[in-house]
């Protein structure tokens, strides 16, 4: 099947390189030229121009757009919207708002057009671990493009199968998932963000414990000299609490167990503070996500070993780079 990609960072061009290995076709376009020939080497079709893109696409066609939420987001998928026909697809797979999705699916859906949110959660790692996706969006484009779909997603693996699922959906033992109408697919990616960054909190917070169980404040006889490193190994086996996030701070502090190459300076891309706008709306209480959100404003202004502990997750999973500091992984 064929798709095309417009932007290629660190996802797009992986989502594109992993169709490829599954015997995808794709054409691809971004402003950085040099990304597009890096694609076209490996195989992919390269395009100089949105236009040029559009017209080495295979109708029905689809174009796959994967960059910043916002601004650019929404002057891309217009000028897709003038040069498309009817019975293509445009599938957003960034991180837009949720309900920005909605309006533009509607306006698409005026001009004959599908519009797809896809939520995508892989991060760097996607390309060889496969991508889980929430998808939003009507059913025949979601049906038509699925071989697309579960070529990006991880598949089963060895995760071990989960009772009484056999009259559900087959697809969510894959990876990915059909969430609902437009902009559903937004939406619970905007949740699953929201709880990632509770996870990375509690993580943070309790490995900053550990480390200051030693401080001269302590009775002498209360005081630990903990190897954090090995305690992160440790729990990653037979432990309640493994997760990736967990392998990726343990992968870190076994490298530099004082972490002395972050900052702590932590961003937050949007999602968290989307998540907390829906639990107003929805009159739900959200303490642990909402002081998760609140604890990176304030490692803009004083850092703890705690936010050390979240900006290397976010360069493990995300390949996220802290502002005005060289990539740890070089």
């Amino acid at each position: 099947m064929q798709l095309g990609m417009i932007g290629l960072g660190r996802m797009g061009g992986n989502i594109v390189r992993r169709l490829m290995r599954r015997g995808h076709t794709t054409v691809v376009y971004d402003k950085d030229q040099k990304a597009v020939a890096a694609l076209a080497a490996e195989g992919a079709v390269g395009a100089a121009t949105l236009e040029e893109f559009v017209a080495k696409l295979t109708p029905p066609r689809t174009a796959w757009v994967m960059l910043p939420a916002g601004a650019i987001t929404e002057a891309t998928v217009n000028t897709l919207a003038s040069l498309l026909q009817k019975d293509d697809a445009i599938i957003d797979g960034g991180n837009s708002f949720w309900q920005d999705d909605v309006r533009r699916g509607k306006a698409l859906q005026a001009k004959g057009l599908h519009y797809l949110d896809v939520g995508t959660s892989g991060g760097v790692w996607g390309l060889d671990r496969g991508y889980c996706m929430m998808i939003g969006g009507d059913k025949s484009a979601v049906d038509r493009l699925d071989p697309i779909f579960a070529a990006l997603a991880p598949g089963i693996g060895d995760i071990p199968r989960t009772p009484h699922r056999e009259r559900r959906d087959p697809r969510v033992e894959q990876g990915y998932i059909h969430a609902g109408p437009t902009g559903a697919g937004h939406f619970v990616k905007m949740i699953h963000n929201g709880i990632e960054y509770g996870l990375m909190q509690a993580y943070a917070e309790g490995f900053d414990i550990l480390k200051n169980a030693n401080i001269e404040a302590l009775p002498a006889e209360h005081r630990f000299d903990f190897d954090i490193a090995d305690i992160a190994e440790v729990w990653r086996r037979g432990s309640v609490i493994p997760s990736w996030l967990l392998d990726l701070t343990s992968s870190a502090l076994a490298e530099n167990q004082t972490l002395d190459t972050y900052s702590g300076h932590v961003e937050d891309s949007g999602e968290g503070r989307w998540t907390v706008n829906a639990a107003v709306d929805e009159a739900v209480p959200a303490e642990v996500l909402t002081a998760a959100l609140f604890a990176r404003f304030r490692s803009r202004k004083e850092h703890t070993f705690a936010e050390k502990i979240l900006s290397a997750m976010r360069a493990g999973f995300g390949g996220h780079r802290e502002p005005n500091k060289p990539n740890p992984k070089k």
